[in-house]
């Protein structure tokens, strides 16, 4: 899996920080302040964290056998992933799109 890629895309979102509050290990990127999304860079396979909605998080876990409750975090909103190399990586974009803009939607239409 390509974690450059990853950060990349991460990165190119509107007003996304990325800060390493955990340790150089762990990246962390916010919007406006709120978390979407955690890079695990120790681990190997890598694993990322992103925000889900309950329903769609209890059915990623079911579907996909790479995809946990969220390592540390609140279950109910949060889905690990590990990126596996036979894991598709458009799927691993879209679950950081589906969690930034969950982040976003829940900001003030003035931070929006």
């Amino acid at each position: 899996m390509d974690i450059e890629k990853i950060i990349a895309h991460a990165k190119s979102k509107a007003e996304v920080s990325q800060e390493t509050p955990f340790g150089p290990e762990t990246l962390v990127y916010k919007v406006a302040g709120k978390i979407f999304l955690f890079l695990s860079l120790d681990d190997f396979p890598n694993k990322i964290s992103v925000k889900c909605k309950p329903d769609t998080a209890i059915e990623l876990r079911e579907k996909y056998d790479f995809v946990s409750g969220g390592y540390h975090l609140n279950k109910k909103h949060w889905n690990t992933i590990i990126l596996k190399n036979n894991v598709n990586f458009e799927f691993i974009l879209e679950q950081i799109d589906n969690s930034y803009y969950l982040v976003v939607n829940t900001l003030s239409k003035k931070l929006q």
